[in-house]
């Protein structure tokens, strides 16, 4: 998913973005896109299908890209017809799903929606809006877990983006971040195939906890027109399921594990001062906020609170440890591919454990 925080945006309203932009289309077509895998998330991707027919925004186009899964992709059509349902011709994983559902998509603006999520009914009223400036690229809305019971006490809301959510510390305002959650986001589509589309390698594939393809894509349509805007959007929600498996300490690990990886990736590609401008100031500003009133409400009775403090620590450290992890893998990487007579696949390894 990648982290995300107000970035080289900062600072910059939606009055003054109407003031030094044009307007474009304020009512461009949008299509729907769900990336999909996994037949035993068939109830939650039916949700998520009928979430978009109740949208009260129209829906130009609702695809389902299923990822090299026959079965899956059959039963599909079968239910909806209405849906276009195509296979995913790319490699294996989230970007490969995402770049085909671009070659299919012929509305304005793509918006993406996880396969265990259901947007709210105003999800798109709320977002597009904003494509009538000409500078706005990307915008996202909030994601709201959705615990299989109750939260667990220990899991801290500064570590939501774990469970693919949003986290304390994102703005409660529309306003300029680096990137958008990639449960609920959406791109000008002309925008997204001129900076390339999704990068395969970087991101999440069926087996293991990475992220940040949608980090790296941002980054690079801001770094091909500087002037250009991502907008986070509070008010445009989706809700995310999260999968009891997903809610024990062995999976907070390795998902941070994972997103320092995925962090690595996205440096080598863009560069480390784009790819960790909002982990800056997450890890020095939000993070120790977190601990301490995670030990406040400890002193006060509250002994969970220890609990979350502590998995914030643990959970920056193990974040930090994946990164140099990445990073040292991609600089030997490089070290062997330049090696005369030596052939290396330039996809990382990606494989974490998730369970």
């Amino acid at each position: 998913m990648g982290l995300l925080l107000s970035g080289r945006g900062d600072g910059v309203t939606t009055a003054q973005m109407d003031q030094q932009a044009p307007d474009v289309d304020r009512d461009p077509t949008v299509a729907v896109v769900i990336c999909t895998h996994d037949h035993r998330r068939w109830s939650l991707l039916c949700q998520g299908i009928e979430s978009v027919r109740g949208q009260h925004r129209t829906v130009h186009q609702c695809i389902v890209v299923v990822d090299h899964h026959d079965d899956l992709l059959a039963q599909v059509r079968a239910e909806f017809p209405d849906v276009l349902a195509v296979p995913s011709t790319g490699a294996p994983g989230l970007a490969g799903a995402r770049n085909t559902a671009l070659e299919h998509a012929r509305a304005e603006i793509v918006a993406f929606l996880d396969d265990d999520a259901r947007a709210e009914p105003e999800w798109l009223e709320q977002l597009v809006p904003f494509y009538g400036n000409a500078r706005v690229v990307g915008a996202g809305g909030s994601v709201v877990p959705v615990w299989p019971a109750e939260r667990p006490r220990w899991f801290p809301a500064e570590f939501d983006w774990v469970v693919g959510c949003s986290w304390t510390g994102l703005p409660d305002h529309v306003a300029p971040v680096r990137n958008p959650i990639g449960a609920g986001m959406s791109f000008r589509r002309r925008v997204v195939e001129l900076a390339g589309a999704f990068t395969d390698g970087i991101g999440r594939g069926s087996a293991d906890a990475m992220g940040c393809e949608e980090t790296e894509l941002a980054i690079r349509l801001r770094q091909l027109d500087p002037s250009s805007v991502v907008l986070y959007v509070p008010e445009a929600v989706v809700r995310h399921y999260v999968d009891a498996g997903r809610t024990s300490w062995r999976y907070f690990v390795a998902r941070c594990r994972a997103e320092g990886r995925s962090k690595a990736l996205v440096s080598s590609a863009v560069g480390s001062r784009d790819a960790l401008s909002s982990e800056r100031e997450y890890s020095t500003r939000v993070l120790p906020r977190g601990v301490t009133r995670g030990l406040r409400e400890a002193r006060d009775g509250d002994l969970t609170g220890a609990l979350r403090a502590g998995a914030i620590a643990t959970g920056l450290a193990i974040t930090a440890v994946g990164y140099v992890e990445g990073r040292l893998r991609s600089r030997l990487r490089s070290r062997l591919t330049a090696r005369p007579g030596r052939v290396e696949s330039s996809r990382p390894d990606t494989h974490v454990a998730t369970a």
